[in-house]
C-alpha cells in the first residue's frame, strides 16, 4: 500500500513561494489502478515525483508498504526505487541505444548478469508487443512504440509500482487506447500497482477502479471512479466529467426544470443491471406516465455507468414513492430535481 500523509511540497523563489502541494492524504491500494487527474498546476506530476522522492516534499510522509521511504538515506532509496518503475509523456528513451537496450539499461545499472539481462529483455520485448523491433532506434518508432519501450524498461526490475506521468498525453486517441490496454493487462498478470497522473477524463474512465481530482495542490474529491462519474461534487470534477459526455449537469438541470415546469424531474443514474429495462419495469408497477428527457452512458472500468433523466407528468405522492423504491431496488441512484 502506498501513503501519503500531510505531504506539502513548497517551492522557494526569489520573490515568493509557492506551494505545489497542500496537505495531501491519500491511500492507494496494492494492485489497483489509481487516477489522479487534474489541470495544469493543480499539482499532480509534482505529487507522483514525491511518491518516488524524485522530489522531496517539504514536510509529510510517505510510506509505502509500512515503510517511510522519505527516511531512508541514499544507498536505501535508490534500492527502493528499483521497485519503482516510471513511465514519462515524452518517453525519456536514451536516443543512442536501441529497443533492446533501452530496456536492458536499468539491468545494467543493478549489476544483473548479462545472460539474465538479455532474457528478461526478451521477455519484456514480447509482453509490450515489440517482437521484430529489438534492434530498432529510438528515431525509427512511432509515439505508440516510444511508449512500449518505456513500459517496458519500467517493468525491468520487478517494480511493485508503476507511476505513469502523462503517459498518454502525447498520443492520438487510437494509441493511447491501446497504451491503456496494455496497462491493464499488466496490471492484471503482475498485480503491479499502476497510480496514473493524467488531465484527460477519458483516460481515468477507461482504466481507473478510483480517482482522485487535484485542484491548488489540494485533492478536492476522491472515490470510485464511477461513484463521481455518477454524482461529482466539487466543481473541478464537474467540468472534467462534462469534456467527457458534454453535458453541463447543472445547466441540464435548470433547462430542464425551463422546459417542464410541471410535475416531476427524476434524475437516475445507475452502474448495475445497465442492460436490463429497469426503467420500463418501475413504471408497470406504479403504472405513471414517464418520458426520457435526456441521457447518456459512460464507459468506465467497473463497467458501464448511465444517467437518465425522465418527466413524470401525472401522479400523486404513492405512485412516485413505488416507482423510486422500483428504481432503487436495482441498483439505480434516484435524485428528485
Amino acid at each position: 500500500m502506498i501513503e501519503l500523509i500531510d505531504i506539502v511540497k513548497t517551492f522557494n523563489t526569489k520573490k515568493s513561494q509557492i506551494k505545489a502541494v497542500r496537505g495531501v492524504n491519500l491511500s492507494i491500494n496494492d494492485g489497483e489502478i489509481f487516477g489522479i487527474i487534474g489541470y495544469s498546476g493543480a499539482g499532480k506530476s509534482t505529487l507522483i515525483r514525491i511518491i518516488n522522492q524524485l522530489e522531496k516534499q517539504t514536510s509529510g510522509q510517505v510510506i509505502i508498504d509500512g515503510q517511510d521511504i522519505s527516511k531512508l538515506d541514499h544507498k536505501e532509496l535508490l534500492k527502493s526505487r528499483q521497485k519503482i518503475g516510471m513511465i514519462f509523456q515524452h518517453f525519456n528513451l536514451l536516443w543512442s541505444r536501441t529497443v533492446a537496450q533501452n530496456i536492458e539499461f536499468p539491468l545494467e545499472i543493478a549489476h544483473v548478469e548479462k545472460n539474465i539481462r538479455q532474457e528478461k529483455v526478451k521477455e519484456l520485448i514480447k509482453m509490450v508487443g515489440l517482437e521484430g523491433r529489438e534492434n530498432a532506434y529510438p528515431s525509427e518508432l512511432s509515439g505508440g512504440q516510444k511508449q512500449r519501450v518505456g513500459i517496458a524498461r519500467a517493468l525491468a526490475n520487478d517494480p511493485k509500482i508503476l507511476l505513469c506521468d502523462e503517459a498518454t498525453s502525447a498520443l492520438d486517441p487510437e494509441t493511447t487506447d491501446a497504451i491503456l490496454q496494455l496497462l491493464a493487462k499488466i496490471n492484471k498478470e503482475l498485480n503491479i500497482t499502476i497510480v496514473m497522473i493524467t488531465h484527460q477524463m477519458e483516460v481515468v474512465q477507461k482504466i481507473c477502479n478510483r480517482l482522485a481530482v487535484m485542484d491548488d495542490g489540494k485533492i478536492v474529491e476522491q472515490g470510485l471512479v464511477k461513484d463521481i462519474f455518477a454524482s461529482p461534487q466539487n466543481s473541478t470534477t464537474k467540468r472534467f466529467i462534462q469534456t467527457i459526455n458534454g453535458t453541463d449537469v447543472e445547466k441540464t438541470r435548470q433547462e430542464l426544470k425551463k422546459l417542464y415546469p410541471y410535475g416531476q424531474l427524476v434524475r437516475v443514474s445507475f452502474t448495475n443491471n445497465s442492460d436490463e429495462p429497469i426503467i420500463a419495469r418501475a413504471i408497470k408497477k406504479c403504472n405513471l406516465e414517464v418520458s426520457i428527457v435526456n441521457a447518456h452512458i459512460n464507459h468506465t472500468s467497473s463497467g458501464p455507468l448511465g444517467v437518465t433523466y425522465l418527466h413524470v407528468s401525472d401522479g400523486d405522492d404513492a405512485q412516485y414513492e413505488i416507482f423510486i423504491k422500483a428504481l432503487e431496488e436495482k441498483g439505480a441512484k434516484v435524485e428528485i430535481l
